[in-house]
């Protein structure tokens, strides 16, 4: 029980920023659609052109249209010489908008084609012009089906904010990634019960607006506005008292135990010396580095080898002190990025199986890999098959497995214990490879880099001397055993903790 009351007390500063997405992406919506409506009703051609759009927009996965607006807002920053903000919050609002038009539209055209043109008649018989007509005739007629549109678009927008997660908006969808990842139920619950709730609740709020209207009750609607109103506020009062100006710093990690858990180390060690923690998890490699250079996170860690193969494009692969002294130069010459150091661990990309499947099949290589991989099934984390890593292994060995299947980090080493895969692209600092006796494949053609773990500090943030020092007695003070089991912490079935509560074992295990 404790657990879940834990869970949901990290529920009202989500759930403010939430609401505060919803309800932008729904109003902003609702702004955009009733002009289109009136035009899509008033012209069928255009208006079939209108219904084809949103029609098409809506058949696009909501995390792809969420996905699709960084590289467009990244690009567009470059374009203008910075000033759009390519992570969080425009692009979110910008899908969920989207998202939101096609019920709205609908249903306001389907009310406006389907009013008595006798109506329409009398109004312009009586001398009314169609602006006239519009807001004092059709208007009352067609308000309750275009209010049905809205709940609808209410419901879908908040349900879907939970995907904005991925391109770096705080919201309910934290607690659920996260919980998952780290097969944390409590967190996943909490996050759905109040992302559920909160759908529940517009719903039936905007219901009694619509009953009320149609049935012409006054009182009814005007009072579940002003308590959609109170709601509102209510819901968003964690974000009121926000302040602490250059105080309040932004943590980031990608979407694994390893990344929560160094996230918040971090975070306890900016505590301590006096700033104001916040997170920004669950963020991929495309995204993670773009907002640590446009100053929308702080700092993170990230690896030697991801940094290598993405932002710089690299395909070489150096000696790893040398690699890492060339991420720094890169960094800080292009963005003002600085490497404070290497944490003292790698975590590198390791192809791994079952301990007695690869001694059966006398595998230890990946070049032994390459004859059994027809027969066998490769399983990846969610990035891995589109990263340039993968790229140079196939190129280094020509391997062609018999399917490949992508998991969250989590699900990929269920799904080999359960045989569902038979290879998998494994972590080296993860405690499971030794808990599950696993076996690491060699790569004797060096095809994959180092993967030193290194903390990444913004360009502000390093001329802060302060933040600085809080974070520098953290490089070359973690050993991988160290890190492993901290990760196994969160990771294993039994007598599992949270990131809190291993980031807590791994700051007094290094001696803080």
């Amino acid at each position: 029980m404790s657990a879940f009351l834990d869970a949901f007390g990290r529920v009202p500063p989500l759930l403010a920023q939430h609401v505060l997405l919803s309800a932008a992406a729904l109003l902003l919506g609702i702004a955009i659609s009733l002009p289109l409506a009136v035009l899509a009703a008033r012209r069928r051609r255009i208006g079939g052109a209108i219904l084809g759009i949103a029609s098409l927009i809506q058949t696009i996965p909501s995390l792809a249209l969420l996905a699709l607006f960084y590289p467009l807002l990244l690009w567009l920053s470059g374009l203008v010489g910075g000033g759009i903000a390519a992570l969080g919050f425009l692009p979110s609002l910008i899908a969920l908008t989207l998202y939101a038009l096609l019920p709205i539209i609908r249903n306001g055209v389907a009310g406006l084609t389907g009013i008595d043109p006798a109506i329409t008649q009398a109004a312009k018989a009586v001398g009314m012009t169609p602006a006239q007509a519009l807001r004092l005739v059709e208007a009352p007629l067609v308000a309750p089906v275009l209010i049905a549109g809205i709940r609808t678009a209410a419901v879908w927008t908040i349900g879907a904010a939970t995907l904005s997660t991925t391109v770096g908006q705080p919201s309910l969808g934290d607690m659920i990634f996260a919980g998952l990842q780290t097969q944390n139920w409590a967190l996943v619950l909490a996050g759905c019960v109040a992302a559920a709730g909160l759908a529940l609740a517009v719903d039936a709020l905007i219901g009694l607006i619509e009953r009320g209207i149609a049935r012409r009750r006054r009182a009814t609607w005007l009072g579940a506005v002003l308590a959609l109103a109170a709601g509102l506020l209510l819901a968003l009062a964690p974000l009121w008292s926000r302040g602490g100006g250059d105080r309040v710093v932004t943590v980031g990690a990608k979407n694994f135990s390893e990344q929560y858990i160094l996230a918040r180390l971090i975070g306890d060690r900016l505590t301590r010396a006096g700033y104001q923690v916040r997170y920004r998890e669950g963020l991929g490699s495309a995204v993670i580095y773009g907002a640590l250079a446009s100053g929308a996170i702080d700092v993170y860690v990230d690896y030697a080898g991801t940094v290598w193969t993405g932002p710089m494009h690299r395909r070489d692969v150096p000696a790893p002190a040398a690699m890492a002294a060339a991420i720094g130069r890169w960094t800080q010459g292009t963005s003002g990025v600085r490497v404070l150091g290497a944490l003292g661990f790698e975590n590198a990309y390791a192809f791994a199986m079952r301990g007695d499947d690869a001694k059966r099949r006398g595998i230890a290589s990946l070049t032994d890999l390459i004859a059994a991989a027809p027969d066998l099934r490769l399983g990846s984390d969610l990035e891995f098959l589109e990263r340039r890593e993968w790229a140079a292994v196939r190129r280094a060995y020509p391997l062609r497995f018999r399917a490949t299947t992508p998991y969250a980090p989590t699900f990929m080493y269920q799904a080999l214990a359960s045989g569902e895969a038979d290879v998998i692209s494994a972590f080296s600092s993860d405690g499971r490879i030794a808990a599950d006796r696993l076996t690491v494949l060699a790569d004797p053609r060096h095809a994959i880099p180092s993967y030193d773990a290194l903390l990444l500090v913004a360009p502000d943030r390093a001329r802060d001397a302060r933040f600085v020092a809080a974070l520098a007695p953290l490089v070359g003070r973690i050993p991988v055993a160290v890190m492993r089991e901290a990760n196994y912490q969160v990771d294993r079935d039994r007598d599992k903790r949270t990131p809190e509560q291993a980031a807590d074992w791994l700051g007094r295990r290094i001696g803080f």
